[in-house]
């Protein structure tokens, strides 16, 4: 299982559109119902997102492949004041939040 956390900041004037297309990768996650992946995305108040992806080592593509995410992907970093920082996690804690490990 792999987990990561990517957290980036977006220009005031972008971060609605980084929110909808954020929302669009979900409404297509949920059309396409992927195993193996878990993934929640927050938006905090001074617009900076943090995103949680779980997937199995061989799983990744369901998330990657999906138009949505493509065009998520697709002008990141020209809507980004920060740059995104990913990094592996492990979970500490976890009350019902996440599936069970």
């Amino acid at each position: 299982m792999q987990r990561r956390l990517i957290r980036y900041k977006t220009k005031p004037e972008l971060a609605d559109k980084n929110a909808e297309l954020i929302s669009a990768v979900f409404a297509e996650l949920k059309a396409a119902n992927p195993e193996g992946i878990r993934y929640l995305a927050l938006r905090l108040e001074d617009d900076m997102f943090v995103h949680f992806v779980e997937a199995a080592a061989d799983d990744t593509g369901g998330l990657t492949r999906l138009p949505a995410f493509q065009a998520f992907q697709s002008g990141v970093r020209e809507r980004c004041a920060e740059p995104p920082l990913v990094r592996a996690v492990g979970i500490v804690g976890n009350y019902r939040m996440l599936g069970e490990p």
